[in-house]
């Protein structure tokens, strides 16, 4: 008989990123189980939800990599997606079930116009299918009860909405960069609206999350594949701060390492010279390199130095 530890075995302790090319047909909590099966890793996570719909960069955090995830849901994502005009549905992509059609089909000309008022800071109304929760229930849970909730507008970061293809009077393809929590559903919806018809996504992937690229990322096979190579797993996954490439670093000694490890805050006077520049002095996030080692993510406030998240 298996003994406790046997019965309790939590899998390798693995640290660092894997940057999925998420397939279509399944859920992000899906390809975050496979792949820690597949790996055997003890804490899986993963930075930024992808719809079953959709596919590319889903970033894949494993051990202490999933303690930066906040700051990889917080970087700029970018995506391309397929509009279909004539038809709504009710989940506002291909799966749902058709609720409103229109023969109105948008010439180039009206859509680039249309699209000045979807970039930069908008309000945005959710999708009812989403996994926002109303009075402790998932919206999407609602809806399928056949009572999909009111949802109120929420503010929206679009830096870019470029109309780059248009391959019939059917459909349209867009780029998209946006910030956090914007719902590319609601932007096809809402755009298509706007010119006087209905639509939906009929095709969605995302291109980049923050410092992870699409020209990065592996295959669920790729995966598997690499279980078998001679290098294995190690050179797939890529280190815990690449996540934080973006953020200014910032070289400690060995002390002072210590110190922010054990949660201590340092005086930016004795940091003099080796702060970043460019580093806001009131909450700018620096990476804390100990003999090129990654050991902490600090933030500057109110002249001294504070651990943010520790490795």
């Amino acid at each position: 008989m298996a003994g406790p530890q046997a019965r309790h075995r939590r899998g390798q302790k693995i640290d660092g990123w894997i940057i999925l090319d998420k397939p279509q047909g399944i859920t992000s909590a899906h390809a975050v189980a496979k792949i820690k099966r597949l790996l055997d890793a003890a804490k899986v996570g993963h930075g930024g939800t992808l719809d079953p719909l959709a596919t590319g960069v889903l970033p894949i955090a494993l051990g202490a990599a999933t303690k930066m995830v906040p700051y990889v849901m917080d970087g700029t994502k970018l995506y391309h997606f397929t509009l279909k005009f004539g038809e709504a549905r009710d989940t506002d992509d291909a799966e749902g079930a058709i609720t409103a059609t229109s023969d109105i089909r948008p010439e180039a000309a009206m859509i680039d116009a249309a699209l000045v008022a979807f970039r930069g800071l908008i309000m945005q109304v959710p999708p009812a299918f989403s996994a926002i929760k109303v009075g402790g229930e998932r919206a999407y849970d609602l809806a399928r009860a056949g009572a999909p909730p009111d949802l109120p507008p929420r503010p929206a970061q679009i830096d870019r909405f470029a109309l780059i293809g248009r391959p019939d009077a059917d459909h349209a393809l867009f780029e998209v960069a946006s910030g956090k929590g914007v719902y590319m559903r609601s932007l096809a919806r809402d755009l298509a609206r706007s010119l006087g018809t209905v639509g939906h996504i009929a095709a969605l992937r995302r291109l980049s999350v923050g410092p992870f690229e699409i020209g990065n990322a592996v295959t669920l096979d790729n995966l598997a594949d690499s279980l078998h190579s001679p290098d294995g797993v190690p050179d797939i996954v890529l280190p815990v701060e690449t996540a934080l490439a973006d953020i200014p670093a910032l070289a400690l000694t060995e002390a002072e390492a210590a110190a922010l490890r054990n949660g201590m805050a340092l005086s930016l006077v004795d940091l003099m010279g080796r702060i970043p520049t460019a580093t806001n002095p009131d909450g700018g996030l620096v990476r804390g390199l100990a003999g090129h080692r990654f050991v902490v993510l600090g933030k500057l406030h109110q002249g001294m130095l504070r651990p943010e998240r520790v490795i």
